[in-house]
């Protein structure tokens, strides 16, 4: 028996080696111009190293709320096993991923667990900036879960990457060859702090980049901006006859603030406009028909033709002069901008964010950097104009920025998104950031104490140099009044950049209320006795058993609604999935009789040892069923995942 096992143990090896060898070889095929690094082996724990991935159900951390919005996933778990289970449940399924990686800057933190060294750094070797493996480790660290990822987007997918100058340009030739050159849309340059700091003498930092790459990129569209912010034009000519217009609540925008707006004279002069009726504004929409009177360039009758093209209607100012967006143009955007500055907030807004939603002074927070909403927000709005429903991936999830920005966007625009959030828990980081900040935004939230407050902001033009005596009053006008209200105190002024800005801390006590949503919280899991190449009959069966949470996560019915020892029933509003994970029949027909009661679209997936069931045939005569086999489907998707390098 000793010899057996010491033979088999012999052959095993073998195998691994020609494994090796084959991967080698097909390197040197591939060998191009481009980055080179010594590939560092990464330990994953002995358990993960031998076993499966899976996705267990942490039911106590679900969040559901009957509300009609969807149901959102949090993951919990090193994000390369999660990344492994994702390739089988939502492989090409994702439209847009932002990520937000180490930057290897030598003091943020990155570990890297060297599988030669393990031995001496359980938990990982530190990588300073002088360690001669540094970029070595990063580029190992990155480059396989970028391979899983691209995987996972849809042909018209999309992702971002966040990045600083330590990792920049490696991170770019890295995307080259993983997504392929040609796939390469650009790269935003973010101003992620308003002011430098001083402690350097040498280089002020004030931006950070975002690569972006695209599945197929010559074929993408990224939405920058509507072509109705600058590309409107005024329907008021002080030379024209007076006349009456009325346009429909359904084309008009406006910018006003909520309120009501009495009817009569708004401006001033022969552009002037008659209100005839009191109208009210809500979220940025009038909530009855506009009737206006003035020197109008266009006829009713040119409105009603235009509408009919498509045109858009705009009131922007309190005196109500009215633009128009003409037909033709009435869909169209403006590409994005390699340049974010002020139209997305700074690393500063996003702490003085963070600390807000978990209530905590903004040095007690858990993590230094986090990425403002308004930032992420920008980023998924690039692919909103889709009319399908968006799924979002970040995997380097952090405090859970993403998630909160795809909250933000369904309450803003009515849509449908739904995100899916992996972090591991190193330092707390889902406990004590990520999924705290998910549940207070959902369900709502208290805050008290020190919030920094921006009093005002202004960019200085050329054409102000002549009101600055208005603009300084206005100024002292805004100090002296914040310093009136006992609550607020540390009132800084500065100038930078052009940029006149007044900040204070202000002693809030407050609530905000909750966006709704619900989530459904996993964590990593394992099982059977071998890794995935060398899974046997027993392994097979485990994965199986355990794989009724990965089937429910690709279906996307995240509601479990029955368990036994052989079946379980998962559900969503429009569909059920139905698993039969044993092989024995003794529970057959209760579970045929279960599936026979159901009204809604059936996914049925039935344990089978090869590709197909043996008891297909009993649900023949359902028509509102689709069979599925498990466990050898997932089995082929992770055995590619193993040799993925090779492919």
């Amino acid at each position: 028996m000793d010899k057996i096992s010491k033979e088999q143990e012999m052959l095993n090896e073998i195998e691994r080696l020609q494994r090796q060898l084959e991967i080698s070889n097909n390197r040197v095929k591939k060998a191009k111009y481009g980055l080179v690094w010594m590939e560092v082996p990464e330990a994953f724990e002995e358990e993960s190293e031998n076993q499966m991935p899976i996705l267990d159900e942490v039911k106590e951390k679900a969040i559901t709320n009957e509300d009609g919005k969807p149901t959102h996933i949090l993951i919990e778990g090193d994000n390369y096993h999660a990344l492994t289970c994702l390739n089988y449940t939502h492989k090409e399924k994702i439209d847009l991923i932002y990520i937000d990686p180490p930057y290897n800057t030598g003091t943020d933190g990155f570990k890297y667990k060297d599988k030669r060294i393990l031995n001496q750094y359980p938990d990982g070797t530190d990588v300073p900036k002088d360690h001669p493996l540094r970029h070595s480790y990063w580029l190992s660290f990155m480059s396989k879960r970028l391979e899983l990822a691209k995987n996972l987007l849809k042909n018209d997918g999309v992702i971002f990457i966040s990045i600083d100058d330590n990792e920049s340009s490696q991170l770019k030739l890295l995307c080259d060859s993983i997504f392929l050159e040609s796939n390469y849309v650009g790269c935003i340059t973010w101003e992620r702090k308003r002011k430098g700091s001083h402690l350097s003498k040498k280089f002020t930092k004030k931006t950070e980049y975002l690569h972006i790459y695209a599945k197929k990129g010559a074929e993408i569209e990224l939405f920058g901006a509507d072509v109705s912010e600058d590309g409107d034009g005024p329907l008021i000519k002080r030379t024209n006859s007076v006349k009456e217009l009325i346009i429909k609540k359904e084309y008009l925008y406006t910018k006003l603030k909520d309120g009501r707006y009495p009817k009569g004279i708004y401006g001033s002069g022969s552009s002037s406009v008659e209100l005839l009726e009191d109208i009210e504004v809500a979220s940025n929409k009038f909530t009855t028909n506009l009737r206006l009177k003035g020197p109008f360039v266009w006829q009713q009758t040119k409105v009603e033709d235009e509408v009919k093209k498509g045109a858009k209607f705009f009131i922007k100012t309190t005196n109500f002069s009215l633009r128009a967006l003409k037909g033709d143009l009435s869909g169209s955007f403006k590409a994005l901008s390699s340049l974010f500055t002020r139209i997305v907030g700074t690393n500063e807004d996003a702490k003085t964010e963070l600390s807000k939603i978990l209530n905590l002074p903004e040095d007690k927070l858990p993590m230094n950097y986090p990425k403002p909403c308004s930032l992420i927000e920008k980023i998924i709005k690039t692919r909103t104009f889709e009319s399908n429903p968006l799924i979002v991936l970040d995997f380097f999830a952090g405090s859970g920025t993403t998630g909160h920005a795809v909250l933000n966007l369904i309450e803003e625009l009515n849509i449908q998104l739904q995100f899916i959030l992996v972090t591991n828990n190193e330092n707390g980081i889902m406990d004590n950031a990520c999924y705290p900040r998910i549940k207070n935004v959902i369900n709502g939230y208290s805050y008290t104490g020190k919030i920094k407050t921006k009093l005002y902001e202004k960019e200085l033009s050329f054409g102000d140099l002549s009101k600055i005596e208005k603009i300084n009053k206005e100024i002292i006008k805004i100090i002296e009044e914040a310093k009136t209200d006992q609550r607020i105190s540390n009132i800084k002024k500065s100038i930078e950049d052009g940029v006149i800005t007044i900040t204070a801390e202000k002693n809030e006590n407050g609530t905000v209320d909750g966006l709704g949503g619900s989530i459904a919280y996993y964590k990593t899991s394992f099982v059977g006795k071998n890794n995935i190449l060398l899974a046997s009959d027993e392994d097979k069966s485990s994965l199986a058993h355990k794989a009724g949470y990965l089937l429910a996560i690709a279906e996307n019915t995240l509601k479990e609604t029955e368990a036994t020892k052989f079946f379980q029933f998962f559900e969503n509003p429009e569909k059920v999935t139905a698993v039969y994970f044993k092989e024995e029949l003794e529970e057959m027909e209760i579970f045929l009789k279960k599936v026979e009661e159901i009204s809604k679209p059936v996914s049925l997936y039935l344990f089978s040892w090869g590709n197909s069931s043996d008891f297909e045939g009993m649900f023949d005569h359902l028509a509102n069923i689709k069979i599925k086999t498990i466990p050898q489907p997932i089995l082929e998707i992770y055995k590619n995942i193993y040799n993925i390098i090779s492919a």
